[in-house]
């Protein structure tokens, strides 16, 4: 049961958004509510795409769909988007409400998607045995694989450099791959032994990229991914699931681990520490977020709650969604902004 201070607090955090000014972007979860069910069970549950509201709640939109794993916004228009779900690319007229399967039976479970923002018909999409590249707004998904690796293509996670149409990265099971000319060529920039499974580009420093991996660390890239150094503060021995830049602060980062816990930097990344006072100790963190629009953190916990913070991590309290798995933070520039 919830305490009278801690339900005070909470709605002195909700009533505090609600009377800010309107943020500039929407955040939306890609996120599976699904603790203690079971096929069969009488339990009802909402998965899918979940859109945060002006009191800080989270409402449900459109199917109630299961697998929903990664999500993209055309930069022309926020209510075309597009999704990584496990019947493959979908995509999305209307902010979400309605879905129509865009890739054909032989592309299913794809682990994430981007679209470029300077060339925006072209959608990059992680599979399990490769990547493909519709160039066309998700009418046709050709695969674009010349120089992946027959074996160790497994793709986890794909991201657009914001600065050059065509130039992408993409994690793999046995590195990261770069292309410069639209996936037509892929070169490996880092080889791995363990999948990598985010890759991120500063929202300051464009040619600055971070990346994280299932057991062989952190690394970063100074010169727009070309080459790789490990972070030797960040423990390597157990996985890394994401790692999150601050849009606010340059000097603020953040990495969500099963095992390690919530890590943040305020250092640019010289430093790192476990920040995980006030969180439920018997949960497992699976993402982490960071709002561009104020600075604060959001975690989601395998089958858990959502968390906020406002202070970086010092301070958490509960955002809803109890239960809920969330597998993706996106957060969509409103449009005009």
């Amino acid at each position: 049961m919830t305490s009278l201070p801690s339900a005070l607090a909470v709605f002195a955090l909700l009533a505090g958004t609600a009377l800010s000014a309107a943020p500039a972007h929407d955040l939306y979860l890609c996120a599976a509510i699904n603790k203690n069910y079971v096929i069969g069970s009488k339990l009802v549950t909402l998965n899918g795409l979940y859109r945060r509201q002006p009191d800080g709640t989270f409402q449900h939109l459109g199917s109630n769909f299961t697998g929903l794993f990664a999500l993209t916004a055309d930069p022309r228009n926020p209510q075309v988007c597009y999704a990584a779900t496990l019947n493959g690319a979908m995509s999305s007229r209307n902010g979400g409400e309605r879905w129509r399967v865009a890739t054909s039976w032989d592309m299913t479970e794809p682990k994430d998607i981007c679209l470029d923002p300077n060339a925006p018909d072209h959608i990059y999409l992680a599979l399990p045995d490769g990547v493909a590249v519709s160039p066309d707004a998700g009418a046709t998904w050709p695969r674009r694989e010349q120089g992946l690796p027959d074996r160790g293509k497994y793709t986890q996670t794909i991201e657009v450099d914001r600065t050059q149409a065509g130039r992408v990265l993409a994690g793999c099971e046995s590195g990261i791959y770069l292309t410069e000319d639209g996936a037509a060529n892929w070169r490996r920039v880092l080889p791995t032994s363990a999948t990598v499974d985010d890759i991120q580009q500063s929202p300051h420093d464009p040619r600055r990229w971070l990346a994280v991996t299932q057991s062989d660390g952190a690394f970063e890239s100074r010169d727009g991914g070309c080459t790789w150094q490990k972070l030797a503060a960040v423990p390597a021995a157990e996985a890394l699931y994401n790692v999150a830049f601050d849009p606010t602060n340059p000097q603020r980062l953040a990495i969500a681990s099963w095992h390690y816990g919530l890590l943040v930097s305020e250092d640019g990344g010289r430093t790192w520490t476990a920040r995980t006072a006030g969180l439920p100790p018997e949960d497992h963190l699976f993402r982490v977020g960071i709002d561009p629009d104020d600075g604060r953190l959001y975690l989601s916990f395998y089958q858990g709650t959502i968390h906020v913070s406002s202070d970086f991590g010092r301070t958490w309290q509960t955002a809803g969604l109890e239960g809920s798995t969330v597998y993706d933070f996106v957060f969509v520039p409103r449009k005009g902004q």
